[in-house]
């Protein structure tokens, strides 16, 4: 019985990878192992189990019923197992354990390095693990208990999470020191039409905001550049080639060394980026609820802060 036991455990592992993957090549390549072996063992595991896992279409292949049942069942199982490991690695004072996290790429780029740096210092035996993605795949993530805690921004659902701390960013134009608007202390957005622009890619929080805003001045929006990364939109400004949009988070080294210059935008109503912390309900994993407290505590020291004559305007234009 326990030889039986022990084989479909190890089934079940080639199971999972290979249903992550969606082929045999694949997860063959991902685990570093003959594509035959892998196949070998999840046709023994359908054998044992007297069902088909897979549907089969030419090397692809894709969960059956049966499946996406077995793939449910595991998923939960391990995140049980992995929370009692957790409870175990409390009683022994957090050194070691897990933290999966998932960010948005400004926050990636700064902010979070340093929360990182902080906790290892604190609990050196803790993994932490980092996935860099949009802000609605942050939340679901999170949402899916794929990661423990998500950094992001204006999810567009709150099903399923827990917000931890929010902070409103003021939206900005951001430029080069060397651009006609740089001395500037505020802008809108009609100004910064007279300039080439870099666009947030459709998918960004930031891209709703800003075709909000567009949408209710009636301007027409021609980018000369449209990009699903901010660090790009960024470097394109710090060249003098146009004029980006985003908060502070991600360019705090270039404010802080000048080759980038953050003019808050003046529109009335134009509503703020909301940076969130999420996590799922009822975190039982230590590692992760420890990250999270550090996080809520850190955040609102990290975020750059405004010079106080932007400040006031900025204010003054909502």
């Amino acid at each position: 019985m326990q030889k039986a036991d022990g084989f479909l455990a190890g089934g079940c592992r080639f199971f999972l990878v290979v249903a992550e993957a969606g082929s045999i090549r694949a997860a063959a390549r991902q685990i570093n192992t003959a594509a035959s072996a892998v196949s070998r063992q999840i046709t023994l595991l359908e054998e044992s189990l007297g069902i088909d896992l897979f549907e089969r279409t030419g090397r692809k292949l894709r969960l059956s019923a049966a499946g996406e049942e077995l793939q449910r069942a595991l998923t939960a199982s391990s995140l049980i197992h992995e929370q009692a490991i957790d409870r175990l690695n409390a009683l022994r004072g957090l050194k070691s354990g897990r933290v999966r996290i998932a960010a948005v790429e400004s926050i990636s780029v700064s902010l979070l390095p340093r929360i990182l740096e902080e906790f290892n210092a604190l609990h050196p035996g803790v993994q932490l693990l980092v996935t860099v993605t949009g802000s609605d795949t942050v939340a679901a993530l999170v949402r899916e208990s794929a990661a423990d805690v998500g950094f992001t921004f204006n999810p567009s659902s709150f099903e399923g999470l827990d917000v931890a701390h929010v902070m409103d960013l003021p939206l900005g134009a951001v430029v080069s020191p060397s651009h006609d608007m740089a001395r500037s202390t505020q802008v809108s957005l009609k100004e910064c039409m007279n300039h080439a622009l870099a666009w947030p890619a459709r998918g960004l929080s930031l891209r709703t905001l800003l075709d909000t805003l567009a949408r209710r001045q009636k301007l027409q929006v021609k980018p000369a550049l449209e990009s699903n990364s901010l660090r790009v939109m960024a470097s394109m400004a710090a060249h003098g080639i146009g004029v980006a949009f985003q908060t502070t988070i991600g360019i705090e080294q270039e404010l802080s060394s000048g080759t980038l210059r953050f003019i808050p935008l003046a529109d009335r109503g134009i509503p703020p980026d909301r940076m969130m912390l999420v996590n799922r309900p009822g975190l039982a994993n230590q590692a992760a609820a420890a990250f999270l407290d550090l996080s809520r505590r850190r955040l609102p020291k990290l975020v750059p802060k405004l010079p106080p004559v932007q400040k006031i305007r900025t204010l003054r234009g909502k």
